[in-house]
């Protein structure tokens, strides 16, 4: 798949697949940057790319916090719209 062939389906329910991608992607992105650190024998080099991965983990920290909002949202509305409908 060409890296710009994600179309979002906005149809979203406690999550959303454009975070869920961008997730993907950038875990995809932490396993390369650690299997070439790895292999890479230039120490320069080497600090650079472990430079590299750590920003990477820092965004996958970011998305998956935003996913939780999105989650605890949801289930926040869906607690409340559920109260509604007991009475």
């Amino acid at each position: 798949m060409p890296e710009n062939d994600f179309h979002c389906g906005q149809n979203c329910r406690n999550t959303c697949s454009m975070l869920n991608e961008a997730l993907r992607k950038e875990t995809t992105s932490v396993k390369f940057y650690e299997s070439v650190i790895d292999q890479c024998a230039t120490p320069e080099v080497k600090v650079f790319l472990n430079e590299l991965m750590e920003t990477r983990r820092v965004e996958v920290l970011k998305i998956i916090q935003k996913l939780n909002e999105i989650r605890a949202r949801s289930q926040a509305l869906d607690g409340i719209a559920s109260s509604f409908n007991t009475v």
